[in-house]
């Protein structure tokens, strides 16, 4: 008997035309598309051709036109600076229509580039908003930043106009923001017409005359803007994400195939409604912000929630519950990594209990690979679904996920359940040839990719041809590896590079860190493949032990060991763990595995710009030298 998903999902595949053109009815047009799905210039396919639309009219004025102005659009919790502030969606209207005559006054028009260099607070937003409703193309960087890695993120997108604030704030730490903006922009050949800056008041920022403007005197004289219609297919935001040359590759967002893709996934895959309350606990400067802090739960008419905090340390691990029970949150999409933070300071849940969660409905996770432990600690502690999916920057939404708007499919712990409507997917081996249910290869999505996918990279069809689609013709490239079982469920085991030969065999490190993380004494944990004259390679363990727990270190190793065999076998050789304070990660929660690795087996490696704490590698040595790998103590 068919349901609701495999009746999307049929015709996603099969009619795509009907299938996203119904959908594209809920979204406004100045001008109707010519073509649904336009494949005349293959690999590069486009979606609504044609078409006219504005991303900004879409997520804001459409709302107020429609009679919910009143309602709220943002919710600002920032337990750092202790500040709770709603905005409607009337006042993100005026306000954003405001700030858009600020970057008007400085040239800007449509196609024009704004880069964005600021922390998780509304500013961010606003600017974000009013270049979509000018027809300018955004580029957020993470706020903070290394000044060489913005300088090169400058001189690619080559910006009108920088918007940055005075500082951020990390827990209690305050990051000054505009040295690292002057520094950058030294660096680049590239220079910005101008710099727009929020002032904070943790830290004044100094402003260069001529040059650098301030955000307040600017607002107070700047003439509110229309939203200006743009096409379908024109950029509507560059994001950067790491390339292995070193040169980070722009990510291209279009405005049409975007906002029917991300307003039919609100309802579709996390079940809100317009109305709802919807949190993503994620950041501005990576592509879960973009998708689903600021433009889907706009979209879709949603109040949504910018965060200025840490799951643990602002003040503590109660701050998720706190914010769930005092803004009535429906669904919850963070990363698998907050839940290991919350778990590890406070095992048994306790923080929890008083708060009341009667609002909250679904927890999705994503961003890096859930562990069967943190999911069943998590169901077992909230008694609501917990939910794995799994998408990537490029994508833009979820390849694979349980799709509770459509259908609730039963749980398999490890897999993000099955493909999302749009998404052909398939696992081929090293010949190209797809292979057996079960067994252990690459995946691939097949041609063409969904609406809201990246159409190419910014200025570079031949590198996006290169990095996605070479390598298997007609697939785009994952670089994820795992299996499809036999009910069509996804699995996905590792990076294709964290798949490890020992003696022949090919392994996945995620199976090994599900073993490692059922461990009743571990937080979390990280395997990666070392190299061994004998067996190629072999499995390395790093464990983080759970908070309290004060057992000697060797005979946990030991426990662990034996789990490993029991449940892998003798074929892993996983003979090797060590028990570490904290593991390294880049500030959205993903672990540094490969630079780990790296230092094991005494490889020069580059320090990722988006490392949370670069003081960790030298733990990370230090722990490793006790073990005879890396640089010994």
């Amino acid at each position: 008997m068919s349901n609701l998903y495999d009746k999307a999902y049929e015709q996603s595949i099969n009619d795509p035309d009907g299938f996203w053109g119904d959908i594209a009815k809920e979204c406004h047009w100045y001008k109707k598309w010519d073509k649904v799905l336009d494949d005349s210039n293959k690999p590069f396919y486009r979606w609504f051709t044609g078409a006219e639309t504005n991303t900004c009219y879409n997520a804001v004025d459409l709302h107020v036109d429609n009679g919910i102005g009143d309602q709220d659009a943002i919710i600002y919790d920032s337990p750092v600076t202790d500040t709770i502030k709603k905005y409607t969606y009337s006042e993100l209207k005026e306000i954003v229509s405001k700030f858009a005559g600020v970057l008007k006054s400085k040239g800007v028009e449509k196609g024009d580039r704004v880069v964005i260099y600021m922390p998780m607070i509304p500013e961010a937003v606003f600017a974000m908003l009013s270049c979509a409703r000018l027809g300018a193309v955004h580029s957020v960087v993470f706020g903070g930043f290394a000044a060489n890695e913005l300088a090169t993120r400058i001189d690619d997108a080559k910006p009108k106009v920088i918007v940055s604030a005075s500082c951020g704030i990390e827990v209690k730490k305050i990051i000054k923001y505009k040295p690292l903006l002057d520094e950058a922009i030294d660096l680049s050949t590239f220079k910005p017409d101008a710099c727009i800056l929020f002032q904070r008041p943790q830290a004044e920022a100094g402003m260069i005359e001529g040059r650098d403007f301030d955000w307040n005197d600017e607002m107070e004289k700047a003439v509110p803007q229309d939203c200006v219609p743009v096409k379908a297919t024109d950029p509507l935001y560059i994001l950067y994400t790491s390339g292995t040359t070193g040169q980070p590759k722009g990510v291209v967002r279009d405005n049409g195939g975007h906002m029917v893709a991300l307003k039919w996934t609100m309802g579709a895959i996390y079940g809100v409604n317009q109305g709802d309350v919807y949190w993503a606990a994620s950041d501005i400067g990576w592509v879960v912000g973009h998708s689903y802090i600021v433009y889907g739960p706009l979209f879709k008419g949603c109040t949504t929630i910018i965060f200025e905090g840490k799951p643990v340390g602002t003040p503590d691990a109660s701050v998720f519950w706190r914010i769930i029970s005092q803004h009535k949150i429906s669904t919850l999409f963070t990363a698998p990594t907050a839940f290991r933070a919350i778990k590890r300071e406070d095992p048994q849940a306790k923080l929890m209990e008083d708060f009341d969660l009667s609002s909250f409905k679904y927890l999705f996770l994503a961003g890096e690979r859930l562990d069967p432990d943190t999911l069943t600690w998590a169901e077992n502690c909230l008694k609501i679904p917990v939910i794995d999916h799994w998408w990537q920057t490029e994508t833009g939404w979820a390849i694979a996920a349980n799709c509770v708007g459509l259908h609730s499919f039963d749980i398999k712990p490890g897999s993000p359940t099955k493909a999302a409507p749009g998404w052909n997917m398939a696992v081929l081996g090293d010949d190209g040839n797809p292979i057996k249910p079960g067994d252990i290869g690459a995946i691939v999505a097949k041609l063409p990719l969904p609406p809201g996918t990246l159409p190419t990279l910014w200025q570079n069809d031949e590198r996006f041809k290169d990095a996605y689609l070479n390598e298997f013709p007609g697939y785009y490239e994952t670089a994820d590896a795992g299996f499809i079982d036999e009910d069509g469920y996804i699995f996905v085991m590792a990076r294709t590079d964290d798949i490890i030969n020992v003696a022949g065999h090919r392994l996945s490190t995620g199976a090994m860190e599900e073993v490692i993380a059922a461990h009743p004494d571990v937080a979390e944990c990280a395997v990666m493949g070392v190299a061994d004259q004998l067996k190629g390679q072999i499995p390395l363990g790093m464990m983080v032990l759970n908070a309290g727990v004060d057992r000697d270190h060797d005979e946990i190793v030991k426990e662990v060991i034996l789990q490993m065999r029991n449940k892998i076998g003798p074929v892993a050789a996983f003979k090797t763990a060590v028990v570490v304070k904290r593991l390294p990660k880049t500030r959205s929660g993903k672990i540094l595995r490969g630079t780990m690795q790296s230092i094991a087996d005494k490889k020069d490696y580059k320090v990722p710009a988006t490392i949370d704490d670069y003081s960790i590698l030298d733990e990370i040595k230090e722990s490793l030298g006790t073990i005879g790998y890396g640089s010994k103590a």
